[in-house]
């Protein structure tokens, strides 16, 4: 434990205002900082309370190296916080010596101050997603800028294009301006978020993400699956039952067990081998470098469903055309960007969300999607703002 004497200075710098003021009292504190040697860490001094014209307060004495409250010091909150991105809540707690309320508020303390020395800049290109944070259809919205590879905001009550301009609103009182600077907008086919977009960024160029349509296509799939699986005799419902994700993944996401499996249900029923031919060729939408390049290919593609039989795709299809604009606009040149973050940002979200499983609080889950995306040489080289 280390000790330091009673301050003996007269003035010191408002905690709320910084400005430099009297000393109107002081106590003695005991403040947790980074272990040593396996052993708990705490620094005692006397902490002064200032006495400050502007607040007409008297208010705690600014010291750099202390969290608020100042129970613990800002670098032992950054450990904590730190480990809490990469462990639940009640592990760190358990290695911290902490209890969990502790680890919680801690967490909390060091993502908003991460968040007020990260400067917001305007996006030129966005994404476009939500995230369900109850169950029974309660989303919030989530954007981030797809070229700096990380989550901007999160908001919103619902999907509604309402919750959209939101956004707007924010990231115009942020930087005014920023909204027409928006080149693209990278989003699913959920319609109040095109009208949002075309109603405060009507400048921007909207491209449909990959991997919802794609998603879309994998439903029409499984459609088929299950139509299969109710008309096939008991002996060859063996090899459709307990193989969806096998036949809905990406071939080369497949283990080289799973590939068996999936050659031998393909084998043992032609139409979902006509269906997943299908699935599997119409990713190569997106490989394509002009937009009548990819027309003529969707309209190949199309062409095959005609003697195919699969109402599901004809479905799917009509889809498509309905939204050719936002889809072909990616084999323009101008629009051709990441498509995969989003679905990274997904992923993350959904880790985060087992990791903090039973709790409630929405604005917990917005920090830690805005603080999970961030590099951790950029957190500690970021100065406030």
């Amino acid at each position: 434990m280390g000790d330091r004497p009673e301050s003996s200075g007269k003035r010191g710098l408002c905690g709320a205002c910084r400005t430099p003021g009297r000393r109107y009292d002081e106590r003695t504190v005991l403040v947790r900082d980074l272990d040593c040697g396996g052993w708990h860490v705490y620094l005692r001094f006397a902490l002064r309370r200032i006495d400050c014209k502007k607040c007409h307060k008297v208010k705690r004495e600014r010291i750099d190296f202390l969290a608020t409250p100042p129970k613990f010091t800002e670098r032992f909150e950054d450990l904590v916080g730190k480990q809490a991105q990469e462990s639940s809540l009640t592990a760190v707690a358990e290695l911290l010596g902490l209890s969990w309320d502790q680890a919680a508020r801690i967490e909390r303390s060091y993502m908003e101050r991460l968040l007020a020395r990260t400067p917001l800049k305007a996006p030129r290109v966005i994404g476009v997603d939500e995230v369900s944070v109850r169950k029974r259809h309660k989303y919030q919205i989530v954007v981030s800028d797809l070229e700096r590879r990380k989550p901007i905001w999160v908001g919103g009550k619902d999907r509604s294009a309402e919750s959209m301009a939101e956004f707007f609103a924010f990231l115009e009182s942020r930087i005014p301006g920023a909204s027409m600077k928006i080149e693209i907008a990278v989003m699913d086919m959920w319609a109040p978020f095109r009208i949002a977009i075309k109603e405060n960024a009507p400048q921007a160029r909207v491209v449909y993400d990959k991997f919802h349509v794609m998603a879309h296509l994998g439903k029409a799939l499984d459609t088929v699956r299950k139509q299969e699986f109710r008309n096939a005799s008991e002996k060859d419902r063996r090899y459709i039952k307990g193989h969806k994700y096998t036949l809905l993944a990406a071939s080369e996401h497949l283990s080289l067990e799973k590939r068996k499996a999936l050659k031998l249900l393909l084998s043992a029923n032609r139409r979902l081998q006509r269906a997943h031919l299908l699935k599997e060729t119409f990713g190569q939408l997106w490989s394509f470098e002009t937009p009548i390049a990819a027309r003529k290919f969707f309209l190949r593609w199309k062409d095959q469903l005609r003697w195919q039989r699969i109402p599901s795709y004809q479905k799917f299809a009509q889809m498509i055309e309905r939204h050719w604009d936002g889809i072909e606009a990616y084999s323009r040149p101008e629009n051709k960007v990441s498509l995969g973050f989003v679905e990274g940002v997904n992923n993350k979200i959904r880790v985060i969300q087992r990791r903090a499983y039973g709790i409630r609080d929405t604005e917990y889950l917005r920090l830690k999607i805005l603080t999970s995306f961030l590099r951790p040489s950029a957190q500690d080289s970021e100065s406030h703002t």
